[in-house]
C-alpha cells in the first residue's frame, strides 16, 4: 500500500508491477498518478488517523510505503507494533514528517554538522529568532513538501512575508516554523542511500540539483564532489539511516561549501531529484527501493553515463488542457520524457520531467532543459 500517489508513487508502483507485486495507491484526491497504474486505490484524508487506520486494516497490506510526509504517523507507529511492516520503518516516517524531529536527531543526538537553527510558533518569535541567527535566514514550515512555504528573509522587513508564505505552505495543523542560518554553499547534492535487509548499505553516485522557490528544477548525475567530502557524506548517511532503521532508499540532502559539508534534510523514500536515475542507470531509485523492501539482491548499480533531469512545469491553471511538443522534445538522442498524468494544471505544478544523457554534465543538462522547454501545457 502506497500512501501518497504522486509522480514518485507512480514510478514506484510501476517498479512493483514489474516484480509482480500487487499495489494499492492511496491519496486524498481521485485519479492521482499512482492510482492510474495500481491494482486498487483508495481516496482518503491521510491526516485523519481513524480514516487512515480503517483503510489499512481493510486491505491488510504486507508493506505500508509512505510516499509523502503529511500522514497520521502515530497510526503507523501503532500498526507497526501490531505486526504491520512500515517502510522503511514507522519511526522513520514519524521522524521525517516534521523537520524539527529529524533536525533535532541529526544535530543534537547524532552530532551531524547542520546550519544553525531555531523554531518559531508565532510571528514575534520568528522575528526574534531570525535576529538571533542573523540575516539572511531560511524560513520554512516544519511540515511541508516540495519546497512549499520556504523562503529567504534578507532583513527584518521580509519576516512578515516569510511568515505568511510559510503558514500558507505548511501541511497539517502544526503551526511551527524552522528558521535557519543561510549557508553560502557552492552546491547542494542528494545522496541516495540504500539500506538493505541483507547486505551492506549502498550509495548511488551523488546527484547535483538546482532549486527555485524551494523546489527542485533540475538534477544531474554525477555531481562533482571531492572524495573526502563524499566519504564524509556517506558516513553521515549511514549514521542517520542506521538510527532510523528498516530497509529501503533514503534521499539525504547536503550543502557543500568550499571546505565543508552540511546535513540538510532527509526523506525515507525516493527523492524528486533522484528522477534522473530513470535514465542514468540499470536500477532506478524506485527499482532500488522495491528490491530493498522485498529483501531482493542488488548485485550492482550499472551507470549508463552522465545524465540530467529537468522538470516540466505548468504556467496555467486549468482542468481542460493539452500537452504539446513531445515529438520535438524526443528528437534529441538519448532523451526521454515522463508525463505524470495529473488531471489539473496549476502554475509551477510539476506535470512531467525531461531526461537526457550526454558526454558531460553541461551537455546532459542542456539537452534535458531544451526538451523540457519544448513541452507546452496549453489551456
Amino acid at each position: 500500500m502506497v500512501l501518497g500517489s504522486g509522480e514518485l508513487g507512480k514510478e514506484f508502483v510501476i517498479s512493483c508491477q514489474r516484480l509482480g507485486v500487487q499495489t494499492i495507491a492511496v491519496d486524498k484526491y481521485p485519479d492521482a498518478p499512482a492510482m492510474q497504474v495500481a491494482h486498487k486505490f483508495e481516496v482518503v484524508d491521510m491526516l485523519n488517523p481513524i480514516a487512515l487506520k480503517k483503510i489499512i486494516e481493510k486491505h491488510q497490506p504486507d508493506f505500508i510505503v509512505p510516499e509523502i510526509e503529511a500522514l497520521a504517523t502515530e497510526v503507523l507507529l501503532d500498526l507497526e507494533k501490531e505486526g504491520f511492516n512500515v517502510v522503511p520503518s514507522a519511526r522513520a516516517a514519524h521522524m521525517t514528517m516534521n523537520r524539527d524531529a529529524i533536525r533535532n536527531l541529526a544535530a543534537n543526538e547524532l552530532k551531524l554538522k547542520t546550519a544553525k537553527f531555531l523554531y518559531a510558533h508565532s510571528y514575534d518569535e520568528l522575528l526574534k529568532n531570525a535576529k538571533i541567527i542573523g540575516f539572511p535566514v531560511v524560513i520554512k514550515p516544519v511540515m511541508s513538501s516540495s519546497g512549499k512555504g520556504q523562503s529567504v528573509a534578507k532583513t527584518d522587513k521580509d519576516i512578515k512575508k516569510s511568515w505568511d508564505y510559510a503558514i500558507a505552505g505548511m501541511r497539517g495543523n502544526k503551526q511551527k516554523l524552522i528558521v535557519e542560518e543561510f549557508i553560502n554553499f557552492e552546491s547542494e547534492i542528494t545522496l541516495l542511500t540504500v539500506k538493505q535487509k541483507k547486505g551492506k548499505t549502498l550509495f548511488v553516485k551523488p546527484i547535483g540539483h538546482r532549486q527555485e522557490r524551494g523546489d527542485y528544477q533540475e538534477s544531474w548525475l554525477p555531481a562533482k564532489v571531492n572524495s573526502s567530502m563524499l566519504k564524509k557524506a556517506e558516513q553521515m548517511c549511514k549514521k542517520i539511516t542506521d538510527n532510523l532503521g528498516g530497509a529501503g532508499i533514503f534521499g539525504v540532502e547536503f550543502f557543500l561549501t568550499k571546505d565543508d559539508i552540511y546535513f540538510s534534510e532527509l526523506s525515507p523514500r525516493p527523492h524528486d531529484t533522484g528522477m534522473v536515475t530513470l535514465i542514468s542507470q540499470n536500477l532506478s531509485e524506485f527499482d532500488l527501493h522495491v528490491r530493498a523492501i522485498l529483501g531482493l539482491p542488488i548485485p550492482d548499480i550499472e551507470y549508463f553515463g552522465v545524465a540530467a533531469s529537468s522538470v516540466i512545469l505548468s504556467k496555467i491553471q486549468s482542468q481542460n488542457f493539452s500537452i504539446t511538443g513531445t515529438e520535438k522534445a524526443l528528437e534529441q538522442q538519448n532523451t526521454d520524457i515522463r508525463l505524470f498524468g495529473k488531471l489539473e494544471a496549476r502554475p509551477y505544478r510539476r506535470m512531467g520531467v525531461a531526461l537526457a544523457r550526454g558526454k558531460s554534465v553541461k551537455s546532459a543538462r542542456q539537452k534535458a532543459n531544451k526538451a523540457a522547454k519544448l513541452i507546452q501545457i496549453k489551456g
